[in-house]
């Protein structure tokens, strides 16, 4: 004789959040040319050597864009520092990736970007000039699916206020051992503004 099987019903539901900038965000996007330079490796294809830098390339590469051009940060770089964050509250990491998710592909930024300049150590230690876009001032919009039977909202408010402050995202973030790309979530009275 079979038995039956309950399967409870997943109770999915949507929470948005705005995230307010505490610290500038770095934004470090592939350029297409560095993504050809390793495929190219890959394939034991012939380098072409270095081109000349156009560090206002550089920095215009190195932004995040929405089909409809306005500038972005990837939704999984969010995620990851909330999952993240788990190692300061009593959740597992594992089952926190399966209990929600940020919407979509891209969040946009409201901010303006500006061209930075730093120096950096790559192989063997050699330095080199890098122009990146840091948005001195910024937020963000973000939607959460979460599963409710798993998670609750104020649990996801909790854990992004802790990724923010002990995370972060772009470059130099505090996960990271930076400063760079702090956030908090807003409160009303931030949002109502």
């Amino acid at each position: 004789m079979a038995t039956a099987i309950s399967i409870p019903k997943m109770a999915v539901k949507t929470v948005e959040l705005e995230l307010v900038g505490d610290s500038p965000l770095i934004s470090h996007r592939w350029a297409q040319k560095a993504k050809q330079q390793m495929l190219d490796k890959q394939m034991k294809k012939a380098s072409k050597g270095k081109d000349a830098k156009d560090p206002e390339k550089d920095y215009q590469e190195s932004i995040y864009y929405t089909d409809d051009e306005k500038p972005a940060f990837p939704a999984v770089a969010f995620k990851a520092a909330a999952v993240g964050a788990c190692r300061y509250v009593d959740m597992k990491m594992t089952e926190a990736r399966g209990a929600f998710h940020v919407m979509g592909e891209l969040v946009e930024l409201d901010g303006k970007p500006e061209m930075r300049e730093d120096i950096v150590r790559i192989g063997n230690g050699v330095a080199d000039i890098r122009y990146r876009a840091q948005f001195p001032k910024w937020k963000a919009r973000i939607q959460v699916r979460y599963n409710e039977n798993a998670i609750s909202a104020e649990q996801i408010v909790k854990l992004f206020e802790i990724a923010g402050f002990a995370c972060g995202i772009g470059e130099w973030r505090p996960q990271r051992n930076g400063s760079y790309g702090m956030f908090h979530v807003a409160g009303q009275e931030e949002i109502d503004d």
